[in-house]
């Protein structure tokens, strides 16, 4: 099931589900994933544009440290050198070609998995709005506010067929990241709840409470208004989806003196 009346067409795939925690495990399996340095700041997260997504409202304030950020989405290159290394199955690429394609037809737990490999993570959802944003600026779409210039910036229904496109073929946002509006969705590392009324208030808990997952950035089959930056969207996390695909992020480790 998706939120908002976003049709998104999934393939659900049933597997024992395996109790991932979020860290950082590193590999040397898979090519090196390019990422790029967000420096953090404070911003306010959510609907501050038009106040009329309940999903990404109330707007509230959130501080973010500095983290990195994958610079584009993970390709099927990249997914597949991980897979094989690793006796995984390839994922399905529909029969439209792998190579610097958006990787698809990954799971929650495909994704993590991923990620640990290179020592990363999925990003928070704080993390994901703020770099979509270009670091927390007000952006409807990641790289731009007008719709008219959206096709220089972004794959979605208008523009692109409905498959995966290969990354980095539009302009980035201000930070020099590519896709977080269009061509895929994207896992978050968090399970989906509702913004809080107390905004302020922070929760912490097991993702093995709910298995519901956060995806963010709309897909090259969708309409505009899914591939907004504030827009949230959740599914299942055993979900394999032509439209949903991979970005890894990590924590900044502090250097000692």
């Amino acid at each position: 099931m998706m939120r908002m009346g976003v049709i998104i067409s999934v393939l659900l795939i049933f597997l024992p589900l395996r109790a991932m925690a979020q860290t950082e495990e590193k590999s040397p399996a898979v090519p090196e994933y390019e990422m790029i340095l967000v420096e953090g700041g404070n911003f306010y997260m959510g609907d501050l544009f038009y106040q009329h997504n309940p999903d990404a409202l109330p707007v509230h304030p959130v501080y973010l440290d500095d983290f990195y950020i994958g610079k584009y989405p993970v390709t099927f290159e990249e997914y597949d050198a991980f897979a094989s290394a690793n006796g995984l199955p390839l994922p399905n690429d529909g029969g439209r070609g792998r190579g610097n394609r958006a990787v698809v037809n990954v799971s929650w737990d495909d994704a993590l998995e991923f990620c640990n490999s290179l020592g990363y993570r999925l990003p928070t959802e704080q993390e994901w709005e703020y770099a979509a944003r270009s670091g927390g600026r007000h952006e409807v779409f990641s790289g731009t506010n007008a719709r008219d210039s959206l096709d220089y910036f972004a794959h979605f229904q208008y523009n692109s067929p409905p498959v995966s496109q290969p990354v980095g073929t539009k302009l980035p946002n201000g930070l020099g990241i590519y896709d977080m509006s269009g061509n895929v969705y994207e896992w978050i590392g968090d399970w989906y709840m509702q913004y809080h009324s107390n905004p302020r208030r922070r929760y912490k808990f097991s993702l093995d409470r709910s298995d519901l997952r956060v995806i963010r950035g709309g897909s090259v089959m969708q309409l505009p208004f899914p591939i907004r930056t504030y827009w949230r969207v959740y599914t299942f996390r055993d979900t394999r989806s032509p439209e949903i695909g991979i970005r890894c992020a990590s924590s900044v480790i502090p250097q000692e003196n």
